[in-house]
Order: structure tokens, then sequence, then C-alpha cells
């Protein structure tokens, strides 16, 4: 028999990488769960054990393809329908973001949607990490977790012992997050005024502020294409910059992504472990920091109803 409001981790398939360290962080053994495939392409999750009484925590990025989505609200549904007590959805990287709001007529505000699937699902709380829009967590009539991973970043970014550092924002949207670590570092701030042309393509790109002589830090939440990354770091470099680097949390690195980095300015690209990257690609520019132990130490502050405050340094 389970006692009553103990803890169970589970996870998705494709998180299960990063499932795995958390919860040997935590110090807790993960869940046994499996998937059946049906040959049209429909899959049934199963949690292979019981789950009655306890708090169940699921971790799942739902990066593409949408399965993962999908696969996370089918397990939080069999979890509140075997008689979990609490379900808590863990969801490094949280898909969809960038729908934030209706920017033309007639689309959908896909993160809005996400939220009322979950919530749909069953889910009693959901924990996070850098969000593309703050008011995410509006979206949700229960409590969200927003972790950022400026705790992570941060004590790296000292451990390189720069001198003359510049905190860039590749666009006018992540001006906020740069100007905060920019304050935090006592760094000056560049922002990157772009053009778009049309979705994943850069037209005119420029910066503001002074670049000649700085080693130039870009911050962003998440790398997709990487042509607003890549352009801006090879501008940067023709300005006069001494070095670029490029912190992000999420690798989305899609389509020419992991080519454009390497053929790119950018002396090292520092992600975490929210998105797994690809095999069989050139990463020799990208470093992985790991999100588990931070995730772990919230996750244990969170089921012992402990502030988290601590964990917000910027």
């Amino acid at each position: 028999m389970i006692k009553q409001h103990c803890i169970k981790f589970f996870t998705g398939r494709n998180s299960e990488y990063l499932a795995k360290e958390i919860a040997r962080y935590y110090g807790c053994p993960l869940g046994k769960s499996y998937v059946t495939d049906f040959s049209d392409g429909e899959f049934q999750p199963c949690l292979d054990e019981s789950v009655r009484g306890a708090t169940v925590f699921i971790i799942q990025s739902t990066f593409p393809p949408s399965d993962n989505l999908f696969e996370l609200l089918l397990m939080i549904d069999a979890a509140h329908r075997a008689s979990a007590y609490k379900v808590v959805a863990v969801i490094p990287y949280f898909g969809w973001a960038r729908q934030d709001r209706k920017d033309k007529p007639r689309v959908s505000i896909g993160a809005k949607m996400v939220a009322n699937l979950l919530s749909a699902a069953g889910v009693d709380r959901v924990m996070t990490m850098d969000l593309h829009a703050d008011q995410i967590q509006g979206f949700f009539d229960v409590p969200v977790d927003h972790l950022y991973a400026s705790s992570i970043f941060v004590p790296y970014i000292k451990s390189l012992n720069l001198d003359n550092i510049a905190i860039a924002a590749p666009d006018m949207g992540g001006a906020k997050r740069a100007n905060a670590y920019s304050r935090f570092l006592n760094a000056s701030l560049i922002i990157c005024h772009k053009t778009r042309e049309r979705a994943n393509q850069v037209g005119e790109l420029t910066a503001i502020g002074d670049v000649e002589g700085k080693n130039v830090i870009i911050m962003d939440d998440m790398v997709d294409t990487a042509g607003t990354l890549t352009a801006a770091a090879n501008m940067m470099m023709s300005k006069g910059a001494k070095s670029v680097r490029a912190f992000a949390t999420h690798p989305v690195l899609s389509g020419p992504a992991y080519d454009r980095i390497a053929e790119s300015s950018i002396t090292e690209l520092v992600v975490t472990d929210t998105i797994p990257l690809k095999k069989g690609v050139n990463t020799e520019k990208i470093r992985v920091l790991t999100v588990a132990e931070l995730f772990a130490d919230v996750i244990n502050k969170v089921y012992n109803f402990e502030s988290i405050s601590e964990k917000f340094i910027i």
C-alpha cells in the first residue's frame, strides 16, 4: 500500500532523459509506466504502479511533435482516474508559448488553448521554465511555478571571468530579460532591432548600444532556426565586438539551426536540457547545462509547502 500523499514521479517518453536526472537529484525513483502504440498512430500511456492518494509529478516538455503534449494530457488524465491526490505537470519547455496573443486576424491563441487542455485533463499545478511571455501564467486557473534559467546561467557567466561585458537582446521583445541581466551583472546593454520578412526569416538588423571592444552575451528564452541569433552575432562582430556568446534556455534548434551556429561568429551557445539536442549533428559550439537539480529542489519545496523565492536571483 502507498502512504497517503507520498510523492511519485512519472515521465513521457521523450523527456525520460531529464526526468531520470530530476528523480535522481530528488532521491526518488522514477515511476513505472509504458505506452501502447496502435498501428494507426494512436497511443495509450499507462501508469504501471499504484498512485492512489499520491502527489504525482508528471515530467514532460511539450516540444514538437504534438504527440508530446497529448501524451502529457493522457498521463494527467490517467493519474486522476487512478485516484491520485494531486497531479502536477512539470513542463520544462512549454510549447506553443509563442502563440500568446492574436498578432493578426483569424489566428488562434495556442498558449491559452494548451492551458485549457491541461486544465480539462485535470492538472492541479503547473511547473515550467522561461515562458516566452510571462503573461501565459495568467492563462491558468491553477498555481503556476515559473522558474528562470538565470540561477543556472549567472554562475556560468561569472565563471568565464570576462571583462568589458555587454548583455544583448536579440530583438525588442527580449529587452526586459537582457536589461535584468545587465543590471544584475553591472554590464552595459545592447538591443538589436530587426524586421522580419516572414516567420523564421530575418530582414534588416541593427544594434542599439556600444558594441566595439565588448565581450557580448546575447540572452534569449529560446533559439529556433538560429537565424536572428547568428545574424546578430555576425553583425556585432563586424562592428568590433571582442567576442559573442549566446545563452538560450530552450534549444528548439530546428531546420538549418545547427549549421548556422557552426558557421557563425558565435564563440559558444549555452543552453539547458529542457529539450534534447539532435544526434549526429555538429554541436561543437553548444554547451548544455542541466536544469534537473533546480527542478528537483523546487519540487521538494513545493511538495513541502516551502517558499521558492530564493531561486529567483534576477
